[in-house]
């Protein structure tokens, strides 16, 4: 089996790519991991050197925002939150509006979390 486990330092370059690269280089995070990442079939480059990112790259972002904001939720329902990353997150029934403002997490949302804790992402 492939390990497809992200490190912290590839996501970062995930992140720097999708923002958008000011330069003309890319940065050391970046040509670290590209040929992981290329790999792995998140980021494209093209025969001119441009990397971007794939579609299965922006999935990868998104649901680390899904988990990071599950896992934001359950230390605080007030945590600020992307509006697409809630209403996914919503119409998956993880979490439900509070009356008070903010989200909580559902049992369906729980149960997502303790599984993604046990698989260590």
């Amino acid at each position: 089996m492939k390990n497809d486990k992200l490190t912290q330092d590839e996501y970062n370059a995930l992140d720097e790519i999708k923002a958008g690269v000011k330069t003309e280089r890319y940065s050391a995070c970046v040509g670290r991991n590209t040929k992981r990442l290329a790999g792995l079939k998140l980021f494209s480059v093209a025969r001119n050197g441009r990397i971007s990112l794939t579609d299965k790259g922006e999935q990868t972002l998104f649901l680390r925002r899904c988990i990071l904001a599950l896992r934001a939720i359950a230390a605080d329902g007030a945590s600020p939150i992307g509006a697409d990353v809630a209403l996914f997150l919503g119409k998956k029934s993880h979490i439900v509006p509070r009356a008070e403002g903010g989200f909580e997490i559902s049992d369906k949302g729980r149960e997502s979390l303790a599984d993604i804790e046990q698989q260590g992402l």
